[in-house]
């Protein structure tokens, strides 16, 4: 009997051993843990995932494409979102009229929108961009000024334009003679703000200028139409104040083909690359522009993507004005610039 107690206990120590090896053996696994730990560590440099990291989806509104300027800003808006692709999402819409930017606004509000870009062109759009700030979604409003309040707002400074027209024309003519100036009521603030420093300045430095006013486009067509009316119906104009290249063009055309040559100075705004080219070609005419850079719209996206990161932002943006003629078009070509 004591024998078999003996062999018993035996076989429990021999037992318990093997336990205690095993345990050691367990417990020389610690190194996959610490390799566990590495790997989340590595997994914390990685992006983060969508859950945490998503990206910001700013929807851009434009007019559909009857100009080059707008075709630009389009570009320009495409261009700066495409930069951003790693944080930003975009969807960019363009309408014919008011009806259907209010419809895309509610395309992008079902899209899921965080933030839009409009450019406004139409009248009419004040409800629909107030609807959008009243959902939580902030409007940064490109160039047009719109009634709204808590919009956001970036452009040029339309007034300026007007203001640095004036003194060129008077640089260039003297305080008296008949200045065209071509306005574009369809454009809302734009022309009133470009006439408004227009006519200030001119009241100012040259209170006897003798100023006519007709109605255009911002459009070559509209520039070379009406203007060969003006021409028609005017012996002696001294310069003209048109707000737009484009328009300037048209105007050009019309004085050719006219053989005009009572015509010493033709004004513009925007930054359209063939008139810039036509400045040092024409020594009869100075052909000047109040620079209205279309990529202006680029400071738009990035000012919409602040305000999605909680950042500070002004809710007004105003561009300087910058003027170009033959003497420092050079600097402002850009063989990729669509407009």
């Amino acid at each position: 009997m004591k024998k078999v107690l003996a062999l018993v206990l035996a076989l429990v120590m021999l037992c318990s051993c093997l336990a205690a090896c095993g345990n050691s053996g367990s417990s020389s696994s610690t190194p996959a843990s610490t390799a566990s730990k590495a790997d989340d560590a590595s997994k914390a440099d990685e992006p983060q995932s969508t859950a945490s990291g998503e990206k910001m989806k700013i929807g851009i509104l434009a007019p559909s494409v009857t100009h080059g300027w707008v075709a630009g800003v389009a570009y320009y808006a495409e261009a700066r979102c495409k930069e951003l692709s790693d944080t930003v999402e975009y969807r960019l819409l363009t309408s014919n009229n008011a009806e259907e930017m209010t419809n895309q606004i509610d395309e992008l509000k079902t899209w899921g929108a965080q933030a839009v870009v409009a450019f406004p062109q139409w009248e009419g759009m004040e409800d629909p961009i107030k609807g959008l700030i009243d959902d939580g979604i902030p409007v940064v409003n490109f160039d047009i000024v719109i009634d709204v309040d808590g919009v956001y707002h970036v452009a040029g400074d339309n007034e300026d334009m007007g203001t640095q027209s004036a003194q060129y024309i008077v640089d260039k003519i003297g305080e008296t003679g008949t200045v065209a100036i071509l306005e574009v009521p369809s454009s809302g603030s734009v022309s009133e703000l470009r006439k408004k420093g227009f006519e200030e300045k001119i009241k100012e430095i040259a209170p006897d200028m003798n100023l006519i006013y007709y109605e255009t486009a911002f459009t070559r067509e509209a520039g070379l139409k009406d203007f060969a009316d003006v021409l028609s119906a005017n012996a002696q104009i001294d310069a003209v104040f048109s707000m737009d290249d484009e328009t300037s063009i048209g105007v050009l055309q019309a004085i050719s083909e006219a053989k005009r040559t009572d015509v010493k100075v033709v004004t513009g705004g925007g930054g359209c690359q063939e008139y810039f080219n036509m400045m040092p070609e024409n020594e009869d005419i100075w052909i000047q522009s109040a620079l209205y850079s279309p990529d202006m719209v680029m400071k738009a996206v990035d000012m919409a993507v602040s305000l999605l990161k909680g950042e500070s932002v002004e809710k007004e943006l105003i561009i300087p004005t910058t003027v170009v003629d033959r003497e420092n078009c050079s600097e402002h070509l850009d063989e990729n610039s669509p407009y």
